[in-house]
């Protein structure tokens, strides 16, 4: 067994390390979500707390590590009688992000619950980190299915099991903790709120901590055992200091003051529901007991929010989580001691908290702030040779319609096109192919009926043999790869125009979101065009490389496809199962090199060709319009749909198919 690293010899990352401590002295607080980049100790700490952790002690022979001392009354392997027990230490499970439902929660065997009435349970994850560690690495990348159930666990003690109405219950309480990069996508903000405290970890930018960093690692590397031994007495006292904050915890005394003190800071940064101010009371308790107080002061207080707050403040996923310190400071202050705000001179309470930075730039509707330099005529295009211009910001997002793949996929599970899916509607039946997930009880009854009397049945119950099993096939949503071709050529280079392209886009870019989707952004302008992201589940990343998109020059709409046709081609390799959706915006217009129109037309066919759903989005504008942009769906084999259209309350319809639209009009 290999040699964990220290949890004391990690350099800085104060934050993370209190957070992680503070979660093993009081569990209650609701683990931990670890943001941050590539390399910065995430995980190497959260394997080397498992060690400080002290030892459980666990009845013998339960498979649900139960408490000897007060056992689990509904566990599977129970009643448990007065008797033997052992002593181990507690387990760090690790949650791999392909792992399937029965692997998390358990598995019933549905052929003996049928044939023998028997609860035949195999436990899962929830049960083996039970009175332990359970970590989830890129838990942002995890089903959403699966982190609900999570969650739910974690929340309420306890794992349920239910398939068929046989249903097994235990108890399941453990440290949750979690790690992600941002830059991989986001977690919902609905998933965000359960974890209870969340740290940004990055690295230094110290080179004499990043020396540290590098020798002590390379310290380890060489000889494992050595350096722990030279850091056992730093993990001997942490342990203990654990085992007494845990003892004074009980102990620990959240008077009224601290109380408004919370309260009033949760609804000064205005974070939905009270989840956020149980979370901060728990937290300010568990960081008096770490500094072995009975009373919660109000430094405590302002560290739980510090831990606790960020990320419960994000109302769309464009929105980066945030605290702003100097608001914090001056409502702990208006509620400090007498329990009565001070009264501002200027009418309330300060703090700039959600307020524009200077170096924000204008503002959608800012537009006298905009420089006027070589614009043309409102909602006319510049000449396509005209140079590049600056990046405008985006117009505000709406709601837009539903784009949608044709047909029925088995990709990753989201909430964009039909797809066969383990969560769903139940539309029938088959045989299993491997382990049996989901049983089909009409279907299985019907197989196993005609062979009752062959098979010498006498009683009241069926004899069900395994060929006899029937495993439902559901209808859910799939996620689906969106890719972007965005047409940044001198035509697109009006600022209103620009404004609104960006706000059509970044509207898509939130649906995408909200459905689940990976998604990629190729740009074309000049004399060619290029990946400004490759496919992600970052939309904050997407949204980002389209605030800065600068514009001008020729159109080259063919070097454009054909880069998607690449994109999807590669991308086709990696994730074979998810199915594409190319979103083309563009006025249609095609320009620069030899026969620029029949070279567009050619690369829409190769698209065509391989069945890729695409719908093209038309921010032609004017009283006279080409409708180029049609044409181009014409070759696409998809659909055209103007700025207005992709509203969701036009009057065109609510939900379009990309292709099967196009085949109607056709």
């Amino acid at each position: 067994m290999s040699t964990p690293f220290p949890f004391t010899a990690v350099v800085g990352q104060d934050d993370l390390r209190l957070a992680l401590l503070l979660n093993a002295v009081s569990p209650a607080v609701g683990g931990v979500l670890v943001r941050g980049e590539k390399g910065t100790a995430k995980s190497t700490a959260v394997r080397a707390l498992s060690a400080l952790l002290p030892k459980v002690d666990v009845v013998a022979g339960c498979r649900f590590s139960c408490d000897p001392g007060s056992p689990d009354p509904a566990c599977p392997d129970g009643p448990h009688e007065p008797g033997a027990y052992e002593s181990r230490p507690a387990r760090m499970v690790e949650l791999p992000v392909g792992a399937s439902e029965d692997r998390l929660v358990g598995a019933l065997d549905i052929e003996r619950a049928l044939a023998e009435g028997v609860k035949a349970f195999e436990p899962g994850l929830l049960a083996d980190a039970h009175r332990g560690i359970l970590y989830v690495d890129e838990v942002n990348l995890l089903h959403d299915h699966l982190v609900d159930l999570l969650l739910d666990a974690a929340a309420m003690g306890a794992s349920y099991v239910e398939r068929e109405q046989v249903s097994v219950r235990h108890a399941a309480r453990f440290l949750l903790v979690g790690t992600m990069n941002p830059e991989e996508g986001e977690l919902r903000p609905q998933l965000l709120d359960r974890f209870g405290l969340t740290v940004e970890v990055a690295a230094s930018r110290e080179p004499d901590q990043r020396v540290e960093v590098v020798r002590r690692r390379l310290a380890h590397d060489d000889d494992p055992a050595g350096f722990a031994t030279r850091w056992a007495d730093e993990e001997a006292a942490v342990r203990a200091r654990i085992v007494a904050a845990r003892d004074l915890l009980p102990s620990v005394r959240l008077g009224d003051d601290a109380l408004r003190q919370i309260a009033a800071t949760c609804a000064a940064f205005e974070v939905d529901g009270m989840r956020a101010d149980i979370v901060m009371a728990r937290t300010a308790t568990a960081l008096a007991a770490w500094a072995g107080r009975t009373d919660v002061v109000a430094e405590d207080v302002r560290q739980a929010a510090l831990l606790a707050l960020p990320h419960r403040r994000r109302r769309n996923p464009f929105d980066a989580p945030g605290l702003d310190e100097d608001k914090l400071d001056q409502t702990l202050e208006e509620f400090s001691g007498d329990g009565e705000p001070e009264t501002d001179p200027d009418g309330g309470p300060g703090g700039g908290g959600g307020q524009p930075s200077p170096d924000q730039g204008p503002q959608d509707g800012d537009t006298a702030a905009l420089p006027e330099d070589g614009e043309g005529p409102e909602g006319q295009p510049q000449p396509s040779g005209a140079g590049e211009q600056q990046a405008v910001g985006a117009s505000e997002p709406f709601r837009t319609k539903v784009l949608s793949v044709p047909g029925i996929g088995e990709g990753a599970a989201g909430r964009r096109s039909r797809a066969r899916t383990e969560q769903g509607r139940t539309t029938g039946s088959r045989r299993p192919a491997g382990t049996l997930t989901k049983l089909h009880l009409a279907a299985t009854i019907r197989a196993a009926a005609p062979h009752q009397r062959a098979r010498g049945r006498s009683g009241p119950g069926l004899v069900v043999r395994r060929d006899d099993l029937r495993q439902a096939t559901r209808e859910g949503r799939e996620g689906n790869l969106v890719l972007f071709v965005v047409d940044a050529s001198g035509s697109m280079a009006a600022r209103q125009r620009m404004r609104a392209v960006k706000g059509a886009v970044l509207s898509l870019l939130l649906d995408a979101y909200q459905r689940r989707d990976k998604v990629g952004l190729v740009t074309f302008r000049g004399s060619e065009a290029q990946v400004a992201l490759p496919p992600t589940s970052s939309v904050e990343a997407a949204a980002a490389r389209l605030e800065s998109l600068p514009t001008g020059g020729r159109t080259p709409l063919a070097a454009g496809l054909l880069k998607a046709h690449e994109v999807l081609r590669i991308e086709r390799l990696r994730d074979p199962a998810r199915r594409p959706l190319v979103v083309v915006v563009t006025d249609g217009r095609a320009t620069g090199g030899v026969e620029p129109v029949a070279l567009a037309g050619r690369a829409a066919g190769l698209l065509a060709a391989e069945d890729v759903a695409s719908v093209v989005v038309d921010c032609e504008s004017g009283p006279v319009r080409l409708g180029l942009a049609g044409e181009l769906a014409g070759r696409l084999g998809g659909t055209a749909v103007t700025l207005e259209e992709l509203r969701a309350d036009s009057i065109a319809g609510l939900v379009r198919n990309v292709q099967d639209s196009s085949r109607r009009a056709a």
